[in-house]
């Protein structure tokens, strides 16, 4: 932890700070893309890429529907929704309004190629608020970090974030879209199992693939909890070697601490 979070965590926090957007327009080839870039200054630059959409058609086709936990502005939400296409959906969740506005407008700067739906709020367990926890007064990098201490995380600034039980909000307002369900992506930080967790039934009825996060400070029961829920309804788990889902090494109880943070990619088995 750095000595500035120190001093932060006692109390010497600045006050909270908003930042805008500026917009820039990448070519695709066979679509172009608007794409409103945060302008905090730990924000480091995105592209979106044609070979971006391609990785994702490995699992989502046109008319498909895919889930965003974690959207952040909307860079995995828009190749993901590009790859579902226009007649698809990316519902994309992001509970920070101060980044939210961001992901927004990435949402609307792209409905000619892209049919996302966002919504303000985390995905837990329950309805009600959560406390977050993030880097620095513009709240760039943070999450959910169940479990951990604030001297390990160090993440000093604390938000309190509406949540929804997203399973039931998925069937009450998207069950139109529900078998159409290839993808999923979760980023919460030490938060993503207890995420995928909640959503146990829709994964076991419609099987998507998953990304999720392993944040660097989860310990081994945590690691193995997340592994051994996959396995268990019948996931292929891989640890992911390039953005966006490149895979890499089979993962096991062996190699699940190794190297302290990674991304994984769930597939289901054939049947």
């Amino acid at each position: 932890m750095k000595l500035r979070n120190y001093f932060e965590l006692l109390g010497f926090r600045s006050k909270g700070k908003h930042y805008g957007y500026r917009m820039e327009t990448f070519d695709l080839g066979d679509v172009s893309v608007n794409y409103a870039q945060w302008q905090h200054p730990s924000e480091s630059p995105k592209q979106i890429t044609a070979a971006m959409v391609e990785a994702y058609r490995r699992f989502l086709g046109e008319g498909d529907f895919c889930i965003d936990i974690g959207g952040h502005t909307g860079d995995s939400t828009l190749p993901m929704a590009i790859a579902a296409g226009p007649t698809g959906c990316a519902l994309a969740m992001e509970p920070n309004p101060y980044v939210y506005h961001v992901l927004e407008k990435n949402a609307r700067a792209n409905r000619a190629v892209a049919n996302i739906v966002t919504m303000m709020a985390a995905v837990a367990p329950q309805e009600g608020f959560l406390e977050f926890e993030y880097s620095d007064a513009g709240y760039c990098n943070g999450g959910r970090h169940e479990n951990i201490s604030a001297l390990t995380h160090g993440h000093p600034y604390k938000l309190e974030v509406f949540s929804v039980n997203l399973e039931r909000e998925l069937r009450e307002n998207f069950s139109d879209r529900l078998p159409r369900l290839r993808f999923i992506k979760v980023d919460t930080e030490g938060f993503d199992f207890y995420v995928l967790r909640s959503l146990r039934d829709v994964i076991e009825e419609f099987r998507p693939a998953i990304k999720a996060e392993v944040f660097k400070d989860t310990d081994a029961t945590y690691r193995s909890g997340m592994y051994d829920f996959l396995v268990s309804l019948g996931y292929d788990v891989f640890r992911i070697v390039a953005e966006p889902i490149e895979a890499g090494p089979h993962l096991d109880a062996s190699n699940l601490m190794s190297p302290p943070h990674y991304d994984l990619l769930a597939v289901p088995r054939s049947p």
